[in-house]
């Protein structure tokens, strides 16, 4: 049986923590637990390797976390803070000398296309610039053998996707989970959930929804992620419930893929 080895590579929001010109307590923290780049994850499944998003902190987060191997990204939606480290996807495609995946939904893969077009076309002699595959995808399929599920997700008024591999699923930057996807949750072993702020928030989830969202969906272990910086390391984690605990750059689990 393969092994689920994930790393959370930033569990921030879209300013990181420190933010620019703050003096606040987490932003002052010497604690490295409250120091987060932009949020994504790298997700390792036996061999094959899986990013979800492309943040603007991509290449710190993968020369600190030591990731070379890359077979495709799992697009959220078209952010900044998820989508705009893009380019440093040439440097996994330089190692391969070889073409990377992107699978997310229409509204991400078009936004893609129209924007980042010169990353679209076939190989030069120098892999001189990304050169990826963009895939419309609407339900569970398969990636070198490894299957993947969409979870369609409401962030405000913007369609995106959480991801499950196995038997745990990335929940980013969304303020509903519909109804018709909760059935795709069910059996989590692990959960990496948005938590933005203590007070609510229109595109994403507050403190208190979060945990209410916890207890829905049941995870054996929920981890919260993409918090702003308002929210101190120390504090949160003494306000969340039984198996919900704070995540943090560098946070590593292992788990059997099922």
């Amino acid at each position: 049986m393969d092994k689920l080895e994930v790393t959370i590579l930033g569990c921030g929001s879209s300013s990181g923590t420190p933010a620019i010109g703050c003096r606040c307590e987490t932003c002052a923290s010497t604690d490295p637990r409250n120091q987060r780049t932009r949020a994504s994850a790298y997700v390792r499944v036996g061999e094959v390797g899986f990013l979800i998003d492309t943040g603007p902190d991509l290449r710190q987060q993968a020369l600190r976390e030591g990731v070379e191997r890359l077979d495709a990204v799992l697009y959220t939606h078209p952010h900044a803070d998820h989508l705009n480290g893009i380019d440093d996807l040439r440097a996994f495609c330089y190692l391969k000398k070889g073409p990377i995946s992107l699978y997310g939904n229409d509204f991400t893969m078009g936004n893609i296309r129209e924007r980042f077009g010169y990353a679209l076309q076939p190989p030069s002699k120098m892999w001189d610039k990304p050169v990826l595959l963009p895939e419309t995808v609407s339900g569970p399929f398969r990636h070198q053998g490894v299957e993947l599920t969409p979870i369609p997700l409401l962030h405000g008024s913007w369609p995106c996707l959480g991801w499950r591999l196995g038997n745990m699923a990335w929940l980013t930057d969304l303020s509903r989970i519909p109804d018709s996807s909760l059935p795709l949750l069910e059996g989590l072993d692990l959960l990496f959930l948005d938590c933005l702020n203590a007070d609510p928030y229109p595109s994403h989830l507050s403190v208190a929804e979060s945990f209410e969202w916890a207890a829905k969906i049941g995870a054996r272990r929920t981890v919260l992620i993409h918090m702003t910086h308002k929210l101190e390391y120390g504090v949160l984690s003494a306000q969340c419930p039984p198996g919900v605990e704070v995540g943090f750059d560098g946070w590593k689990a292992e788990l059997p893929f099922i």
